[in-house]
């Protein structure tokens, strides 16, 4: 009789935000085609270690499993990405599993993004339309702005691109590549134009553009594809025109 496949993950473990992390080993029953969200859904229900020991529960975030939310971001073997499109027959093993350090943990593969959502409040991420509800159809977009702001759209705020820029740390404010991307997304809204000095005016600052090194690795590591760095090159030019026109008080130059 053939004995059970199983698969094995090495786990980052930290029981409180103040605890010193730890590593704990977990075996699963194999099963084809098992993404790694279906995996700790296995050692939740059967929360028992590699050694057989009565262990806890582990904590990650999840939410759609379809890679549209972005919550379920960690670091699988070295790579941040999304544990529901990580399947587990594409994987190295034994898969390691950690959280995103950018992110304060609260527990285990839990973080904290608050970091990356409080950026997207400091550039106004969102179109404002208090007292434009009434004024009938708005401006149309052209076709060809359209078609890569729709591209800069599929951002879902995972973090991922946060986790792989190396200028995102504990020593830097700096807000990253996704809040920045929002920025020329929103910019590019025919309503969201009437802001676009405020916005460009939030990322001229400490935290902003000029922390940026250009490293790549955003863009690399966006698991929606999306052009982070060409926004940002964009944004360059952008702030380049508005520190003129605040320079000479105008908004004709």
């Amino acid at each position: 009789m053939s004995e059970t496949r199983t698969v094995r993950f090495i786990i980052s473990r930290q029981d409180s935000p103040e605890a010193e992390p730890y590593q704990e080993e977990f075996e699963v029953p194999y099963r084809p085609n098992m993404n790694v969200i279906s995996a700790l859904m296995e050692i939740r229900r059967n929360p028992v270690n590699a050694k057989g020991q009565e262990s806890s529960p582990i904590t990650w975030d999840m939410n759609c499993l379809e890679e549209v939310c972005g919550a379920c971001s960690m670091v699988i073997n070295g790579k941040p990405r999304q544990s529901c499109s990580a399947i587990v027959d594409q994987l190295e093993q034994p898969i390691r599993l950690e959280p995103m350090r950018t992110f304060p943990v609260i527990r285990d593969l839990q973080v904290d993004r608050s970091r990356m959502f409080d950026s997207l409040k400091k550039v106004k991420a969102w179109i404002p339309i208090d007292g434009t509800y009434d004024l009938g159809p708005g401006p149309r977009m052209p076709e060809k702005k359209r078609q890569w702001a729709y591209e800069l759209s599929k951002c879902m705020t995972c973090g991922v691109c946060l986790e792989a820029c190396p200028n995102v740390n504990s020593n830097s404010n700096f807000i990253g590549p996704a809040p920045l991307s929002q920025v020329r997304l929103f910019n590019s809204h025919p309503t969201g134009e009437m802001h676009k000095a405020e916005r460009l005016d939030a990322i001229m600052g400490d935290g902003g553009l000029a922390n940026c090194g250009n490293s790549q690795n955003c863009v690399q590591s966006c698991p929606k594809g999306i052009p982070l760095t060409t926004s940002i090159a964009a944004l360059n030019r952008d702030t380049a025109i508005q520190s003129f026109k605040n320079f000479f008080g105008s908004d004709q130059v």
